[in-house]
């Protein structure tokens, strides 16, 4: 009887193995901006190509999906407006979402809208999520968090080689009760 129950759980794992992979290798799908603007001369396969990188990189700060980043960013990446101490490269922007989901574990991103020039993607980020973790010595008490930041990526390969950035960074620290 009990070989038998044995054998009878062995075959539903073996039956239920393709549906639960399936599941959990569900290709992600990307944060979408509300608005995208593209230069009219640029091909449609350019646009998408550089909308698509940024898009990933969107979701990694939407999910906290670090593969998404060291998918999006180059391996020479510089970010050009480093809060004081972050590192340079992509361990930079990884640090820096794994501090700020310390504090803000349910972080979202939204894009609200992208726009694509040359080798250029501007994205209007709008995030939100509630302060329940903790930042710095300040623990959370699960206020709203809700503040918007703008991004200039230059694309090469495929990959963001570069990022000029600007982080409505008052409302953040007010809402954190770090002001």
């Amino acid at each position: 009887m009990n070989k038998l129950r044995f054998y009878s759980f062995r075959l539903a794992t073996l039956m239920l193995l393709p549906v639960t992979s399936a599941v959990f290798s569900a290709p992600l799908e990307l944060v979408k901006p509300h608005e995208l603007i593209a230069e009219s001369h640029l091909s449609s396969a350019h646009v998408a190509a550089l909308e698509t990188v940024a898009r990933r990189y969107a979701t990694f700060w939407d999910t906290g999906d670090e593969a998404l980043a060291r998918e999006a960013l180059a391996d020479n990446f510089v970010d050009n407006t480093p809060p004081e101490g972050r590192k340079q490269g992509p361990e930079g922007a990884l640090l820096a979402s794994r501090a700020f989901r310390t504090a803000v574990p349910d972080l979202r991103c939204e894009v609200e809208q992208m726009i694509v020039a040359g080798d250029r993607v501007v994205s209007h980020l709008h995030f939100r999520g509630h302060f329940t973790g903790t930042f710095g010595k300040l623990k959370g008490k699960g206020q709203q968090v809700d503040f918007i930041a703008t991004d200039i990526y230059q694309v090469r390969n495929n990959k963001i080689i570069a990022n000029w950035h600007l982080e409505d960074n008052l409302t953040l620290m007010k809402q954190l009760g770090a002001l």
